[in-house]
C-alpha cells in the first residue's frame, strides 16, 4: 500500500535526491508547499513573498517502509532547531515542514518530532501542519541532481 508525505527540508534539489534513493520509496517530486500564491514560479517563490516552502512529494510504499523510519531519515539531514534556512540558504523558503495528507499520520510524526527534540537544547521550529497545496515545481527543477551530478546540494546524500 502506497502513501504520501511531503517534506520541506531547505533547497529541494538534495531532499529529492536524499529520498529517492531510499528503499520503499516510489515517487518523489519537487515542489511548492503551503503558500498562498496559486501556482507560483521558482522566481516568485525566491522573493520570499508567496509563503512557500521548497518541499519534496514522497510517494512511499509502507510494506517496506514506514512513515517512522521516513521520518527518522528526514531527521538526520535537517537541523530542525533553525527558522527559514538549512545550510546557507536563508529565506522562508527554506523553512523546514512535515505536511502530512492523512490525518491518521499525525501521532507518528508527533512521537518522531518529541524524540528529536530531546536531542535539542533549542526548541524545534520545523513546521507540522496539514498540506494546504502543492505545486509542482519547473521541470528543470525536477531529478535536478541526477540531470546535474555536480550540483549544488547542502545535504550528506548518504545520511
Amino acid at each position: 500500500m502506497t502513501k504520501e508525505i511531503v517534506l520541506a527540508g531547505g533547497c529541494f534539489w538534495g531532499v529529492e535526491e536524499y529520498f529517492s534513493r531510499i528503499d520503499g520509496v516510489v515517487e518523489t517530486k519537487v515542489g511548492y508547499a503551503n503558500g498562498h500564491t496559486e501556482n507560483p514560479t521558482y522566481e516568485e517563490v525566491c522573493t520570499d513573498t508567496t509563503g512557500h516552502a521548497e518541499a519534496c512529494y514522497i510517494k512511499y510504499d509502507e510494506n517496506i517502509i514506514s512513515l517512522e523510519e521516513l521520518l527518522n531519515k528526514f531527521w538526520r539531514i535537517i537541523d530542525p532547531t533553525l527558522l527559514n534556512r538549512q545550510g546557507p540558504d536563508i529565506g522562508s523558503q527554506y523553512r523546514t515542514g512535515i505536511y502530512y495528507i492523512d490525518e491518521e499520520d499525525l501521532p507518528t510524526i508527533m512521537k518522531t518530532f518529541n524524540e528529536q527534540q530531546e536531542k535539542y537544547d533549542k526548541p524545534i521550529v520545523t513546521e507540522v501542519e496539514p498540506l494546504r497545496v502543492f505545486y509542482d515545481a519547473e521541470e528543470y527543477h525536477q531529478k535536478y541532481l541526477k540531470k546535474n551530478p555536480g550540483g549544488y546540494c547542502h545535504i550528506d546524500l548518504n545520511a
